[in-house]
């Protein structure tokens, strides 16, 4: 007797007419079925990707002082170009569109270099700079008035399906090549310094730099909200080195102190 196969990703049990490892369902994965009550859903973020439209375009104007007119942010930004397709690949994500959010994101990622999950959530103000490189994971939540550079990943840690990404609070701003990982937690007015890696949680008002990423005290300012200056940030590990380097100073001369009072002095 022959043995039934199964579907090698979910297990059914395969039909002898299938000729793949694979049944059809997971194959192609295109059940999609609309529900009266996603209609409200619908017309909610429908509203949110027109409201984001315009403050993401103002957004380009108020981080970037290269931008010139909405002619050329519309059609020579990178940046802007991925972000509004990312809306409207959420869009279709969030009322369950099989395969279309991922192949809208995949375009994006082709023309753009960058790449958002359609699961993504970013709010409004937003804005990546160049832009190159970037990587945004499914579970990643960003908050308003946000800013990252090229080379940039809010990556996970996990390979389980529940909260794997970070969370970044309002006014953040991520330096080019910073990798934040895990699903950790980014505070309001946080600023994080370039090719650092952030695995722990950040409070608000701080800043970030180095591998692994380091706070750094602030004194309660809170970091403006539009800030470019995010490589010229403090390096802990230079000024641990700078500290120990005024002990060893400071111990050499006790020690001389101590050679000329016992008389054995050089």
């Amino acid at each position: 007797m022959e043995k039934n196969l199964e579907c090698l990703i979910c297990g059914d049990i395969l039909s002898p007419k299938e000729k793949s490892e694979y049944c059809s369902k997971c194959l192609l994965g295109l059940s999609f079925e609309l529900k009266d009550e996603d209609l409200e859903k619908i017309r909610e973020n429908l509203k949110s990707i027109l409201d984001s439209f315009g403050s993401d375009i103002r957004a380009a104007f108020t981080k970037d002082p290269a931008a010139r007119s909405v002619v050329e942010v519309l059609t020579a930004y990178p940046g802007i170009h991925a972000v509004l397709l990312h809306r409207v690949a959420h869009f279709f994500y969030e009322i369950g569109l099989p395969f279309v959010p991922r192949y809208i994101s995949h375009i994006a990622r082709q023309i753009t270099g960058i790449e958002i999950h359609p699961g993504a959530k970013i709010g409004k103000d937003f804005f990546i700079d160049h832009g190159s490189g970037t990587v945004i994971g499914e579970t990643a939540e960003i908050g308003d008035n946000v800013t990252i550079y090229q080379d940039v990943t809010l990556g996970g840690t996990s390979l389980s399906p529940g909260k794997r990404h970070p969370t970044l609070g309002k006014n953040v701003v991520v330096g080019a090549g910073a990798k934040l990982l895990g699903p950790i937690k980014i505070g309001d007015n946080v600023k994080v310094g370039a090719n650092s890696v952030v695995t722990i949680d950040v409070p608000p008002n701080s800043v970030v730099v180095g591998v692994p990423g380091r706070i750094v005290a602030r004194e309660g300012k809170k970091i403006p909200q539009i800030d470019l200056y995010h490589g010229d940030l403090p390096d802990p590990i230079i000024e641990m080195i700078k500290s120990m380097q005024r002990k060893i100073e400071d111990l050499e001369l006790e020690v001389q102190e101590l050679k000329k009072n016992n008389g054995t002095g050089e």
